[in-house]
């Protein structure tokens, strides 16, 4: 496969995964954090880091509107919910699991 085919694919597949958490507004970043290491604002950070590699700024507040589909307060406002202590003990669990790579 040539190298832009595959950014090609690559980019539809991360525009579908936004598309499928913008959907899911149900599943809380802690439970991302917790079970994937990861959750929106990790790829907003990312895509921020994409950015800024390539000369661009993008604020924090840019790219996580970019992640959510709307800013990041309205999302926060409307669908995130108090963590539990044990999605907190997950999530700690998981960045100490991030700190290895």
């Amino acid at each position: 496969m040539d190298n832009q085919t595959k950014t090609k694919l690559e980019a539809a597949a991360f525009r579908r995964l936004l598309d499928h958490l913008r959907h899911r507004t149900d599943v809380q970043n802690i439970d991302l954090m917790g079970w994937g290491g990861f959750c929106r604002n990790c790829l907003a950070d990312w895509y921020k880091d994409a950015a800024a590699a390539r000369g661009m700024d993008l604020s924090k507040a840019e790219a996580r509107q970019i992640i959510y589909g709307m800013p990041y307060e309205e999302w926060r406002d409307k669908y995130q919910t108090e963590a539990s202590p044990e999605q907190m003990a997950r999530m700690d669990a998981s960045v100490a699991k991030n700190k290895e790579h």
